[in-house]
């Protein structure tokens, strides 16, 4: 059974759909939600989260304090079971959720430059299948000015033995978390060097 760990609904159950998608252990979303935590980027955040499924990582982050999550996943099955573990757990006040593909998703965002002050966290559970092409142009398209919120972080999850990725120069990766066969990437954005003062 697929929990969520802590916050307001800690300890509530979620819905997950038959197949086709990996819910995040709990074991992984305690360490993850810990190091995001400890990092100030949930309570208050602009949350969004690509490849959702169950929507465990974004209701984690609602349940935790987040602001506004923006659950996007392309099955309508798991968006539909999404939306429902949203409204169960109250928390679809402050959940939304979209059914499309996230690399469409990203794109989208990209080109209209952001959302206000940009997300401050970035949820990213691919498939393990995924073709990496895809993925690399996600991380592209967060990259893109105004997307993310200037001390934001971008969370990867994926296999040990996944495809490759690269950071885009805007991001710059502070740690990889291994969990059994699981790899969790944190990045933030790179901050822009100053130039030379005047005197």
């Amino acid at each position: 059974m697929t929990r969520i760990v802590a916050g307001t609904v800690g300890g509530r159950a979620l819905t997950v759909p038959p197949s086709g998608t990996r819910p995040t252990s709990e074991r992984v979303r305690e360490a993850m939600f810990s190091r995001l935590e400890h990092l100030g980027v949930v309570d208050g955040a602009r949350v969004l989260d690509l490849f959702a499924g169950s929507g465990a990582l974004g209701l984690e982050a609602a349940s935790r304090g987040a602001a506004e999550v923006l659950l996007v996943d392309a099955a309508r099955q798991a968006a539909d079971i999404a939306r429902r573990n949203a409204a169960d757990l109250g928390l679809d006040r402050v959940v939304r959720v979209l059914a499309e593909p996230a690399e469409r998703t990203a794109a989208r965002i990209a080109a209209d430059g952001g959302p206000g002050d940009g997300y401050d966290l970035v949820l990213i559970d691919p498939p393990y299948d995924l073709d990496p092409d895809v993925l690399n142009r996600v991380l592209a398209d967060l990259a893109v000015p105004g997307v993310l919120a200037p001390d934001a972080v971008v969370v990867l999850e994926q296999a040990r033995r996944g495809a490759p990725f690269v950071w885009p120069d805007a991001l710059v990766e502070l740690s990889a978390k291994r969990y059994g066969d699981t790899v969790v990437h944190y990045a933030e954005r790179r901050q822009a060097e100053e130039g030379p003062t005047e005197t």
